[in-house]
C-alpha cells in the first residue's frame, strides 16, 4: 500500500458540504472511519496482479433488449395529465429546483 492516503474528518466534512449534508462530530468520526476502511479495500485491490485478466462488464449472460425510441400517439398522456397534481397547457408543472451554490456572486 505504497500510495495509501489517509482520509481525515476535514475531507469527510468537505464532501458532506458538497452533498449539502450536515453531520455531528460522532457521525463525522463514524463516516471517516468507514470511508478509510473502504479506501483501504481499494488499496488492497490495486495490489492484485490482473495481468492477462479480461475486463468484466457484466457478471451475467443477460443483455438489455432495446426498443426503438419512437414517439407514439397515445391516450395514456391524457390519463397522466388528468392525474397530475399541477398542469399547464398540456404539460405537467413541477417545482423549480435552484442550486444556490452556482452563480451566487
Amino acid at each position: 500500500m505504497a500510495n495509501e492516503e489517509k482520509i481525515d474528518k476535514a475531507q469527510v466534512e468537505h464532501v458532506a458540504s458538497l452533498a449539502k449534508l450536515e453531520f455531528n462530530d460522532a457521525d463525522l468520526g463514524k463516516f471517516t472511519t468507514q470511508l478509510a476502511d473502504i479506501m483501504g479495500l481499494f488499496n488492497t485491490l490495486s495490489e492484485v496482479d490482473t495481468t492477462g485478466v479480461e475486463p468484466t462488464f457484466s457478471v451475467t449472460d443477460q443483455f438489455n433488449t432495446m426498443r426503438e425510441d419512437v414517439a407514439v400517439n397515445s391516450h395514456e398522456k391524457d390519463a397522466l395529465i388528468k392525474n397530475a397534481p399541477d398542469t399547464q397547457d398540456g404539460y405537467i408543472r413541477v417545482p423549480a429546483i435552484i442550486d444556490e451554490s452556482e452563480g451566487a456572486n
